[in-house]
Protein backbone atom coordinates (compact mmCIF):
# COMPACT_ATOMS: atom_id res chain seq x y z
CA UNK A 1 0.00 0.00 0.00
CA UNK A 2 1.33 3.62 -1.05
CA UNK A 3 1.87 6.10 1.66
CA UNK A 4 0.34 8.67 -0.38
CA UNK A 5 0.04 12.15 1.33
CA UNK A 6 -3.53 12.79 1.51
CA UNK A 7 -4.06 9.17 1.11
CA UNK A 8 -4.19 8.71 -2.92
CA UNK A 9 -2.07 9.53 -5.96
CA UNK A 10 -5.01 11.86 -7.95
CA UNK A 11 -5.05 13.69 -3.63
CA UNK A 12 -1.45 14.28 -3.72
CA UNK A 13 -0.68 15.45 -7.35
CA UNK A 14 -3.65 18.25 -6.22
CA UNK A 15 -2.13 19.08 -2.86
CA UNK A 16 1.42 19.64 -4.97
CA UNK A 17 0.15 21.86 -7.39
CA UNK A 18 -1.89 23.99 -5.02
CA UNK A 19 1.59 24.50 -2.92
CA UNK A 20 0.54 22.43 0.06
CA UNK A 21 3.11 19.69 -0.31
CA UNK A 22 6.72 20.32 -1.83
CA UNK A 23 8.32 16.91 -2.72
CA UNK A 24 11.96 16.19 -1.91
CA UNK A 25 14.08 13.07 -2.46
CA UNK A 26 13.48 11.91 1.33
CA UNK A 27 9.62 12.47 1.09
CA UNK A 28 9.88 10.18 -1.97
CA UNK A 29 12.21 7.56 -0.25
CA UNK A 30 9.25 5.11 0.66
CA UNK A 31 7.48 4.92 -2.65
CA UNK A 32 8.47 2.22 -5.18
CA UNK A 33 8.43 2.60 -8.80
CA UNK A 34 5.40 1.92 -9.50
CA UNK A 35 3.92 4.50 -7.11
CA UNK A 36 6.08 6.64 -7.75
CA UNK A 37 5.11 6.33 -12.09
CA UNK A 38 1.50 6.21 -10.72
CA UNK A 39 2.12 9.84 -8.90
CA UNK A 40 3.85 10.81 -12.45
CA UNK A 41 0.81 10.39 -14.27
CA UNK A 42 -1.55 12.01 -12.24
CA UNK A 43 0.83 15.00 -11.79
CA UNK A 44 1.50 15.26 -15.92
CA UNK A 45 -2.37 14.82 -16.05
CA UNK A 46 -2.83 17.92 -14.02
CA UNK A 47 -0.40 20.09 -15.41
CA UNK A 48 -2.03 19.58 -18.77
CA UNK A 49 -5.03 20.49 -17.27
CA UNK A 50 -3.46 24.29 -15.61
CA UNK A 51 -1.78 25.08 -19.03
CA UNK A 52 -5.01 24.11 -21.11
CA UNK A 53 -6.85 27.30 -18.63
CA UNK A 54 -5.80 30.44 -19.87
CA UNK A 55 -6.70 33.67 -17.83
CA UNK A 56 -7.17 37.03 -18.92
CA UNK A 57 -4.51 38.29 -20.17
CA UNK A 58 -5.33 41.79 -18.32
CA UNK A 59 -5.92 39.65 -14.74
CA UNK A 60 -2.44 39.44 -13.17
CA UNK A 61 -3.38 37.72 -10.42
CA UNK A 62 -4.75 34.88 -12.16
CA UNK A 63 -1.83 34.55 -14.37
CA UNK A 64 0.51 34.35 -11.59
CA UNK A 65 -1.50 31.44 -9.97
CA UNK A 66 -1.31 29.84 -13.12
CA UNK A 67 2.00 30.06 -13.66
CA UNK A 68 2.86 28.86 -10.16
CA UNK A 69 1.37 26.08 -10.42
CA UNK A 70 2.40 24.95 -13.67
CA UNK A 71 5.89 25.73 -12.29
CA UNK A 72 5.44 23.59 -8.97
CA UNK A 73 3.96 20.76 -11.04
CA UNK A 74 7.23 20.99 -13.38
CA UNK A 75 9.45 20.80 -10.42
CA UNK A 76 7.74 17.83 -8.80
CA UNK A 77 8.13 16.08 -12.29
CA UNK A 78 11.54 16.71 -11.47
CA UNK A 79 11.86 15.59 -8.20
CA UNK A 80 9.86 12.43 -9.58
CA UNK A 81 12.31 11.80 -12.29
CA UNK A 82 15.29 12.31 -10.33
CA UNK A 83 14.10 9.54 -8.19
CA UNK A 84 13.07 7.02 -10.77
CA UNK A 85 16.31 7.29 -12.51
CA UNK A 86 18.64 6.84 -9.48
CA UNK A 87 16.87 3.85 -8.41
CA UNK A 88 18.08 2.28 -11.52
Amino acid sequence: MANYIGGSAPAMATQVAEGYILLGANSLRTFNPAELNLLRQEIEKLQREARAVVPPPDDAKAQRARNQKIARLGSALQVISHQLTGRR
